[in-house]
């Protein structure tokens, strides 16, 4: 049989018909699949669905305002707190960077030295020794309960405040680190050290590239509790902030101060989460491939 009829033979179709055209498979970090909608429109039916019905129960009496405010209210509300006519005086601005300055200069204050710690304690056993029983100890305690603690010990100006939001989010970057670290494959070290590798070249082309995605994470979890921190820290005679606004507006049952507040967190801290996404398939494009 010639090339000419080999060709044919296998270009041909069989007797089954054409060959089903191939189908992508579905894994956990597989691609998607024809027809699958994206979570991102279903987000947002979710959102507008909750202010809708936000809107109506709070129009229709079914919830008292002093409960749930109107969203009407809590634009009014804002507009209150920008030009300063709320408890306090201050305008929102000066609240907004108060509370900016402590969260963020605590969270970069524990990146740059939990990440190290981490780091160290998944590549030495002396390191873990040393750093895992006290970081294993406080992390399950809630911040109200060492609050009392750092202000003996620091007064009530700003070091206890930012030391307050510094220990919860040192923990989560500590560990994330240090689980990172630990994932590293014996293999991928061996092979960087059969090439001619030092020691600090493979922590730093081996082990830090691969810590990377869990060390991003950390972040992520750490600014959370950084923010969920931030109103027991400003508890401490503090005169602005996003917390004390909302726990003055609280004592005087200004609901609708509250909730502004609230949302005016919230939307900074999925804002800083949506970047650090940004920053995650920046320096981790790789994360979540086959």
């Amino acid at each position: 049989m010639s090339s000419t009829t080999n060709a044919a033979a296998v270009g041909s179709v069989g007797p089954a018909g054409p060959a089903a055209p191939a189908r992508k498979v579905r894994t956990v970090s597989g691609y998607r699949m024809p027809g699958e909608g994206s979570s991102s429109r279903i987000s947002a039916v979710t959102v507008v669905s909750l202010l809708v019905l936000w809107w109506v129960a709070s129009h229709f009496g079914w919830v008292p305002p002093l409960f749930l405010p109107t969203p009407e209210s809590i634009g009014k509300a804002f507009v209150d707190a920008w030009n300063g006519n709320v408890q306090g005086g201050l305008p929102l601005l000066d609240h907004f960077w108060a509370s900016m300055v402590r969260v963020f200069g605590a969270f970069a204050l524990a990146a740059i030295t939990a990440v190290p710690v981490g780091v160290l304690m998944g590549v030495s056993r002396i390191a873990r020794g040393v750093f895992d029983p006290p970081i294993e100890f406080y992390r399950p305690l809630p911040p109200l309960a060492y609050l009392p603690l750092i202000v003996i010990w620091f007064g009530i100006d700003e070091t206890s405040k930012v030391l307050l939001i510094f220990l919860a989010c040192f923990a989560p970057m500590a560990m994330s680190a240090r689980a990172g670290v630990r994932s590293v494959t014996i293999e991928q070290i061996n092979a960087a050290y059969s090439m001619g590798a030092t020691p600090w070249q493979v922590i730093r082309h081996v082990v830090l590239p691969a810590a990377l995605p869990d060390i991003l994470t950390g972040m992520r979890i750490a600014i959370g509790f950084g923010w969920t921190t931030l109103v027991a820290a400003e508890m401490v005679a503090a005169t602005a902030g996003l917390g004390q606004m909302v726990l003055n507006a609280s004592n005087f049952l200004r609901t609708d101060v509250v909730v502004m507040g609230i949302v005016l967190i919230g939307l900074i801290a999925y804002g800083f989460d949506l970047l650090m996404r940004g920053m995650e398939k920046w320096l981790v494009p790789w994360k979540g491939r086959a």
